[in-house]
């Protein structure tokens, strides 16, 4: 795994676990076309854990295909994050824990009617499990700053 940009890997995977944006996925169909999805994601011991149901579009895709762009930042500024590639896996086992920690990760409780949504399908979930090969950083948050005013 390499990592460029104004952040090392630690420096990366710390940002990741305590950011709350969701993962924008990038993954190929079949007419050579990409396709972007986002998702909710944990990132622990260099991967990424996210889920979704086993008849998804997201989930047909990386079934036929595994390899993946990413990016993880948020929509405005001051701009930065992370961006990169990797290989997804599809695992069918243990997705109501990632589910439940996700949940826990962007909703903080499972009460809502969203969590509670959720939490119905989990039989049909799989984890998708994202090992990134390398990872590219931008942080532009110093040069953005507004200038305070005295």
């Amino acid at each position: 795994m390499t990592a460029s940009g104004p952040w090392g890997l630690d420096e990366v995977a710390q940002w990741l676990g305590e950011c709350r944006f969701p993962i924008r996925l990038a993954c190929t169909a079949a007419d050579g076309f990409p396709r972007v999805v986002s998702v909710w994601f944990l990132y622990k011991e260099g991967s990424f854990f996210s889920v979704s149901h086993r008849n998804s579009s997201l989930v047909k895709l990386l079934a036929a295909s595994p390899r993946v762009g990413f990016e993880v930042s948020p929509n405005e500024p001051p701009y930065h994050g992370v961006r990169g590639q990797g290989m997804a896996t599809l695992i069918s086992e243990g997705a109501g824990d990632v589910l439940n920690q996700v949940i826990d990760r962007y909703l903080g409780e499972t009460n809502s009617s969203l969590a509670q949504w959720l939490l119905s399908r989990v039989d049909d979930e799989v984890i998708i499990k994202v090992e990134p090969q390398r990872f590219f950083s931008w942080d532009y948050r110093n040069r953005m700053e507004s200038p305070t005013q005295e």
